[in-house]
């Protein structure tokens, strides 16, 4: 071990550790696999075969790679090519034994990606975004040129081609809901054959989600996560016959499915109250069979023709691993373990919309800690017991680490989720200020050091609790946020303005005064904490402009502020990157608090 690497603390080892991807894996040649990792510094997919167990890098690009999967063959490496982090661009190919790049689906122009399916005999199917267009999904047959199937102003994409190629499934909000999906089949002329709609309309907020058709050739049975029972859940719908077969999986918290490659059973992971199992549940007999796992959270898994089943676990203390249900570690890369951080117990606190649930990571030795309120992004996410380099650095230094699953997050039920409606912003603040109260009463947290911090949609909420709770927060921690709601929707990705028109029940011109009350340059002059904002020149989700304007507002009233300007998009690939910018959090909450800990 070198100096340099035994002098480095524990939470820059955490971020520098070499990680892996679940890998994926061709249909018919189930050998050749693609995943993603950060071997190089920067996370880029990687091409593996397991008969010979080689590997080698596929994409080597300034600000990394993510998008990527196989041909059905295993022949090619399809990757998607953006402009550093924009978002914005076109499907390349790659031949899995390594060549030179070829563009995917020649003639079409760049746009921010809606989906993308494979067909075996060549066919591709791509779904595109762009602003003020919408959506379009397009099928190119080898040879020839790309054929408009589908278009629509508002946001859909690509689900899946059936296993012969001749089905096309596809995601679609044709009726102006883009939290609550509804579904299409048609035949690759765009022919439509079959439609699900549990929205009625518009009329229900009731959403559905494209899981896979049957991996057997003929077979038109489709895959489907729905919300009839107010949580997600699979069913199986027969698009030919129009047969609905809701399964009788009696499990609490949400359900996601997918096939195993024999059609004769589903790989089930089961995620409830932020952490995950895996179960087994077979078509013959209904028969549903735990799948061992440790307390945690799976990120993916996918079952092997074998039967087996690969997953990626972690815990809020022990780093990611790729595992197999035989027990045997699927794949690692050269190098060392991320150090293990503390573990993560839950809390529930009653809050203003019912009970509220959030980890929380602490120091050793008895507090009132300072504390850092890490807020998800999203919104339309959630906290899990699972390993997070950001929260384990602060823990390091010090500080108690809360992470809130407020209304909005997934995971605890529809209801939850849909909550956050038409008070954007600020319906998932009563929930943090709910679960602040609690921890300084419970003596967790120091009252006169309390830091809210997050990164997107966390970062939002960051700015406009700054605003709008101006005596709680005594530092402000802004990643990548939304900071002036209007010139965000102005500016950013045509499927985010599409959102946003759900979530405050039209646009601003629409609903001006929604989007002012839940805008944080609203607020601006009420702010009494010194904020850190991070943000990517290049991102089209919290787009700089609107960031730069609320700067400017800091500013002009000499508000005490720092920002730092990287080039990227939403969120940095590059993993000196990432440590640079925690490296200026710590230091400027050290700075603020008085601590003396950063380091």
């Amino acid at each position: 071990m070198s100096d340099v690497f035994a002098a480095m603390p524990d939470w820059e080892k955490r971020f520098r550790a070499p990680r892996v991807g679940l890998p994926d894996w061709a249909q018919d040649a189930p050998e050749r696999s693609l995943y993603v990792s950060n071997a190089t510094g920067t996370y880029e997919l990687y091409a593996w075969d397991r008969r010979s167990d080689t590997r080698r890098q596929v994409t080597d690009r300034p600000n990394g790679t993510t998008d990527g999967t196989l041909s059905p063959d295993g022949e090619w490496i399809w990757w998607f090519s953006d402009t550093d982090g924009d978002e914005f661009g076109v499907w390349m190919r790659q031949p899995f034994a390594g060549g030179d790049d070829e563009p995917g689906a020649p003639g079409l122009a760049p746009s921010y990606p809606a989906g993308l399916a494979l067909g075996r005999d060549g066919t591709v199917v791509v779904g595109r975004s762009l602003d003020d267009e919408g959506t379009s999904i397009h099928v190119v047959r080898p040879g020839q040129p790309a054929e408009l199937v589908y278009r629509h102003p508002e946001s859909a994409g690509v689900g899946d081609l059936s296993e012969d190629g001749t089905l096309l499934a596809v995601e679609h909000t044709e009726h102006g809901d883009a939290m609550h999906s509804s579904l299409r089949v048609m035949t690759l002329d765009g022919t439509t054959v079959a439609e699900l709609d549990d929205t009625a309309g518009g009329e229900r907020e009731l959403g559905l989600e494209c899981l896979g058709f049957a991996p057997v050739a003929g077979d038109t049975r489709l895959l489907v996560a729905h919300q009839r029972r107010g949580r997600w859940e699979p069913m199986v719908w027969d698009v030919t016959t129009g047969r609905e077969t809701e399964l009788a999986i009696d499990l609490p918290g949400d359900v996601a499915a997918e096939w195993y490659p024999d059609g004769s059973a589903l790989l089930v992971e089961h995620t409830h109250q932020g952490r995950s199992e895996l179960w087994r549940y077979a078509f013959a007999d209904g028969a549903l069979t735990r799948i061992p796992t440790d307390p945690g959270t799976i990120s993916a898994a996918t079952a092997r023709p074998d039967g087996t089943v690969e997953f990626l676990w972690s815990s809020a203390a022990l780093p990611p691993a790729v595992r197999s249900s035989t027990g045997a570690t699927v794949l690692e890369v050269p190098g060392f373990t991320a150090p293990p951080s503390v573990p993560a117990h839950d809390v529930w606190v009653e809050g203003p919309g019912g009970r509220i649930h959030a980890f929380v990571q602490q120091p050793h030795g008895d507090g009132p800690f300072p504390t850092v309120f890490d807020i998800h992004g999203g919104p339309t996410w959630h906290d899990s017991d699972a390993f997070a380099a950001a929260p384990a650095a602060w823990v390091d230094h010090g500080f108690a680490v809360v992470r809130v699953n407020y209304r909005g997050s997934t995971g605890y039920g529809r209801e939850w989720t849909d909550a956050l409606k038409h008070r954007v912003g600020l319906i998932e603040l009563e929930d943090i200020a709910a679960v602040r109260e609690w921890a300084v009463a419970s003596g967790l947290a120091d009252p006169a050091k309390l830091v809210l911090a997050g990164g997107s949609w966390g970062g939002y909420l960051t700015l406009l609790g700054l605003g709008t709770q101006p005596q709680a927060w005594a530092a402000g921690l802004a990643a990548v946020p939304v900071a002036d709601y209007l010139a965000s929707y102005e500016d950013e990705m045509e499927a985010l303005k599409a959102l946003d028109r759900t979530l405050f029940g039209g646009s601003p011109q629409e609903v001006p005064d929604r989007y002012a009350a839940s805008s944080p340059l609203t607020y601006v002059e009420q702010v009494r904490a010194p904020v850190f904002i991070s943000a990517g020149t290049n991102d089209p989700r919290c787009p700089i402009r609107q960031i730069d304007n609320y700067v400017e507002r800091l500013a002009s009233l000499g508000k005490v502020h720092e920002v730092y300007r990287y080039d990227a998009g939403h969120g940095s690939l590059v993993v000196e990157e990432r440590i640079k910018q925690l490296r200026l959090e710590l230091a400027f909450a050290d700075r603020v608090l008085g601590l003396g800990v950063a380091g």
